[in-house]
């Protein structure tokens, strides 16, 4: 997509911006990863990112755990 001369800059995420949508895409993973098929009802079809998932298995587990539980006080 080309940028127009009257466009403007792409503004940076800052750090706590950046670790909330890291944190986003892993909890995204985590739910999809661990689902479990219902026999019978419906398989366990839902795609998941590799990206993602070769990340989190590079993952600290202290790391992880931080990125899960961000939220919880």
């Amino acid at each position: 997509m080309p940028k127009e001369q009257n466009d403007p800059p792409r503004r940076r995420l800052n750090a706590s911006e950046r670790l909330a949508l890291i944190a986003a895409s892993v909890r995204r993973f985590v739910n999809q990863y661990g689902r479990k098929a219902q026999r019978g009802i419906e398989p366990n079809d839902r795609r998941y990112d590799r990206k993602v998932e070769r990340a989190v298995k590079r993952m600290k587990p202290d790391q992880l755990d931080k990125l899960l539980r961000d939220d919880e006080a």
